[in-house]
């Protein structure tokens, strides 16, 4: 066993961590505003003077896991106009598909307890380009691509700074940090390196008058003085470097016009003392924020190296085995991969998938909210809302979130979504199974969980509906644990079991409208995939029968009789749980097929395709012919139970042959469970063979569905024909778009009409291995379709999973596709090797869109990049 595994498990080694934000402002936990102005109240250039209420952000930021002490990096060019405190990027507004990071840094290592980081940020020597970032994006349409910072053309020239950061832990509280920059200019730069410290604001409220406090000691330390945390120094190596202190409160006269107090030092202190030499920074040397100002010249074509350490430890020379520590560490990293990664034998194959499992344990966040105390305000600190108005959140006050959670990109979206949770957890699986279990289980505990029984979908509408993936995910999850630590976690399963039970309930009773086992739920995750926006109100009368609810709803049922199976074998009285969802799944399945009175369901056979159906108020429906991933979803509703499961299980088997014999109508509506496939396997799907061979044709259609990097969220075949639809005289018209949205639906960031998505590929692949499983070798399809080449369903499998994976790995021209051809990331020795991991994929080129370090989901490559060993 490797020492980070064996390290994995004291628990101790992870209270300190990557968990900074990348982004606080523009957030709605942030949000004091009236009028639910959460992109207005606080932004990027106001964020260097303003104190958060809830959490921090910083460069490569770490701290406990209360977040009361804060360590990150800053740094000065000595061009720009402000410290580089925080990473820049656009609001929703400003930006022309919302809002976006808009600079270059990569997460190229982690482990699961922290002990050994590294993180890459490239620095401009010249002038930071802010503004012409922000009016370029701002003058281009949606039809327009994003003006990203490469676009600038500020790197052309080499003349910027890679700046590797460092961390490495000697113990639970003592953390070495390592700032290496290279100057890739032809010419000497200056660069001002502030490695800074500050305690979280939880004084100024009006629950706590405790605070911390920093100052001056010995040479070359800053001292640490909090009754609640270990850390009690920071050293520098370069003793002669200048401290300075202030206090991290708002600087009320820059933001407000008050009149500043003698001996107020603001948060942008040590910033404006640097920037314009005022005497902003605390002559007494102590205060709630300090750092070091080591300010070098590096050498052109050179590299310098700046160490520190956090420690409760005093030292006369707190860097004596500096590099001892941070090698062994590194080896150590080494050693643990190395035993992940036994099985892969190609570099480059093995060079993304550990930058995947960089940036999932990076994207881990410090994540704070209070929904109570938020809308009500604090006794300090009030909360002007208009409850006349709209006001977020207003039915989640029981909501006290204050955990370690992971994130899908710690800028874009630096909040906990739901079902993107679910799929982060499955990599997390291989690399720390503890935390992926922590992390489901969280989301069901009584102070997240409403007491009707939803999940909370994410900070900007907790009450959006995400696709029940919670119990699929729970499943993998407690496989994957049981499959590489040789023993079962009922524990966990049984535990997350009960809650979903919740959860499943509060679906039955909220979203089946007409209590008909046809489900709805709004945009379910996917934005803007319909013919008009899902989470609109309909006519009176009138509502949305989603295939994708539906068949989301019909996996649901599947993945809690798949738990209740598994926990059948130890404790009989589950039995009947797996008989209820057993039947629940049937019923569903039914609903589906016909809604009564010769109305055709929501399959429609011409097409050989699942739609939307659209009821309206007189009885009529209009069946919505857009051919979207929404008909791929029912491919998901699919499980395997082996014939061994079941004759541990007499009830439920008396069970299935009392449906077959009594209930044939039900039976029939399904695949043939009831015939045993190779190996005495039984399937449970949805699609029966003749109608999975129909799906699979469209799917794998390259004038539809199958592009050379994946499974495209919309078919191809609305790019030259789109599709409109007419309802109440007005018109929807549905274009493939392969890239960005080019509509301001759901906030225009995200698309989901034709680009690739991993979470729904990741899916794809994982149901055909499934039918697989069941049919060998005896079912074939044309891949592509038309092409008359016929491959098994695993083979099939394996044809996405390439087609996915080769999105990151470099081609036989040296280019990565997520890079969308640009010369310089594809082919620069100092950018070709590093990875970012985006929201989502273009549907013919597969250049990355969206978010840029969403190693959230989009780390479930890593997961396919595991060979399988069957």
């Amino acid at each position: 066993m490797s020492i980070e595994k064996e390290r994995l498990k004291d628990k101790n080694w992870q209270n300190w961590g990557p968990y900074v934000s990348n982004r606080q402002w523009g957030n709605v936990r942030e949000d004091y505003s009236p009028n639910g102005n959460a992109w207005g109240y606080t932004n990027h250039h106001t964020a260097e003077s303003y104190t958060y209420r809830w959490a921090e952000e910083g460069i490569a930021g770490i701290s406990d896991t209360k977040q009361l002490l804060c360590f990150a990096l800053s740094f000065w060019n000595k061009k720009d106009e402000r410290v580089k405190e925080r990473f820049f990027g656009l609001s929703n507004p400003q930006g022309n598909h919302g809002e976006d990071v808009k600079e270059l840094f990569y997460y190229l290592d982690n482990t699961p307890t922290h002990s050994y980081m590294k993180l890459l940020y490239k620095y401009p020597i010249n002038k930071f380009p802010y503004e012409e970032l922000l009016k370029e994006n701002s003058a281009r349409t949606k039809k327009e691509m994003e003006y990203e910072i490469i676009d600038t053309g500020i790197f052309d020239d080499d003349e910027y700074f890679d700046i590797f950061i460092e961390y490495c832990k000697e113990d639970l509280d003592d953390i070495l940090i390592r700032v290496t920059a290279h100057n890739r200019s032809e010419n000497d730069a200056p660069l001002v390196v502030l490695p800074t410290v500050w305690y979280r604001n939880n004084w100024k409220w009006g629950y706590n008058e405790y605070k911390g406090e920093f100052n001056a000691e010995s040479e070359g330390r800053i001292k640490i003085n909090h009754n609640s945390i270990a850390v009690k120094n920071l050293y520098a190596k370069d003793k002669d470097s200048e401290r300075v202190f202030c206090d991290n409160e708002t600087n009320v006269t820059k933001l407000h016009g008050t009149e500043k107090q003698p001996g107020e030092y603001f948060k942008d202190g040590i910033n404006d003392y640097l920037i314009r030499q005022t005497e902003t920074v605390n002559p007494e040397k102590k205060g709630t924020k300090a750092a070091f100002l080591v300010d070098k010249i590096i050498k052109a074509g050179t590299s310098e190296t700046f160490d520190f350490r956090l420690s409760p430890n005093d030292y006369e020379d707190a860097f004596f085995h500096f590099d001892e520590i941070l090698n062994k560490r590194k080896a150590e990293a080494d050693e643990f991969y190395e035993e992940i990664q036994q099985d892969i034998t190609d570099p480059d194959e093995k060079n993304v998938q550990r930058q995947a499992f960089a940036g999932l344990l990076w994207n881990k966040q410090f994540y704070h909210y209070n929904v109570g105390k938020w809308l009500k305000g604090d006794p300090n600190f009030a909360a002007p809302r208009d409850f006349d108005e709209y006001v977020r959140n207003t039915e989640w006050e029981h909501l006290h979130n204050k955990d370690i959670i992971s994130m899908p990109d710690k800028w874009e979206y630096p909040w906990y979504a739901t079902w993107d949770l679910a799929f982060h957890c499955v990599p997390f699986a291989l690399i720390d199974a503890d935390f992926a279990k922590d992390q489901l289980l969280l989301l069901c505990k009584e102070w997240y969980l409403h007491p009707n029984g939803q999940m909370p979908a994410y900070e900007w509408n907790l009450s959006d509906v995400n696709p029940p993936v919670h119990a699929w995910s729970c499943f993998r999850v407690f496989k994957i644990d049981e499959k590489n630590n040789g023993k079962a976690d009922l524990l966990f399963l049984e535990k997350v079991f009960q809650k979903l039970l919740l959860n499943f309930t509060w679906w039955v009773n909220r979203k089946d409208k007409n209590g008909k086992n046809l489900f709805g739920g709004g945009f379910l995750g996917l934005d803007n995939i319909g013919a008009f926006d899902r989470n609109m109100k309909l006519n009176d009368g009138e509502h949305l029968e989603q295939a994708d609810g539906t068949s989301w709803m019909a996996m649901y049922a599947l993945n809690m009789m798949r738990m209740a199976m598994e926990l059948a074998q130890h404790f009989p009285v589950y039995e009947d749980m797996a008989i209820k969802f057993f039947e629940h799944f049937l019923y569903i399945a039914q609903a589906m097929e016909s809604f009564g009175e010769d109305k055709e369901g929501l399959w429609n056979e011409e097409d050989g395709f699942f739609y939307d159906v659209l009821q309206l108020a007189d009885g009529e429906s209009v069946t919505l012919r857009l051919r979207s991933i929404v008909g791929l979803i029912p491919l998901f509703a699919v499980e395997i139970i082996e014939h061994h499961l079941l004759e541990k299980m007499p009830n439920f088997r008396a069970r299935m042959d009392w449906v077959l014999k009594n209930k044939p109508e039900l039976a029939n509506l399904v695949s043939h469970w009831d015939e045993e496939g190779s190996g005495r396997k039984h399937l449970m799907s949805i699609l029966r063979r003749v109608r999975l061979k129909k799906v699979l044709s469209r799917m794998l259609d390259e004038k539809e569905f199958l592009s050379s990097y994946g499974i495209r969220a919309m078919s191809k075949e609305y790019e030259e024909n789109p599709f409109v639809f007419t309802v109440h005289g007005h018109k929807n018209v549905v274009h493939y778009t392969p890239a960005e949205s080019d509509s301001r639906m759901f906030g225009g960031n995200s698309n989901w009409r034709g680009p690739i998505w991993f979470p729904i590929n990741f899916l794809i692949v994982e149901s055909l291995q499934r039918f697989h499983f069941y049919y060998g070798d005896s079912l074939k399809v044309e891949l592509p379709t038309g092409s008359g080449d016929e491959h098994d369903l695993n083979e099939v499998a394996d044809n996405i999973s390439e087609r996915l994976c080769s999105i990151f790995l470099r081609d036989e021209r040296g280019q990565r596709a997520f890079n969308g051809g640009n010369y310089k990331l594809n082919y620069d020795k100092n950018f070709k090797e590093y990875i970012t991991f985006f929201e989502y994929f273009h549907g013919d080129n597969g250049r990355g869109v969206g978010a840029s370090h969403q190693t959230g989901w989009t780390a479930t490559v890593a997961k396919l990049l595991k060979p399988r060993v069957n």
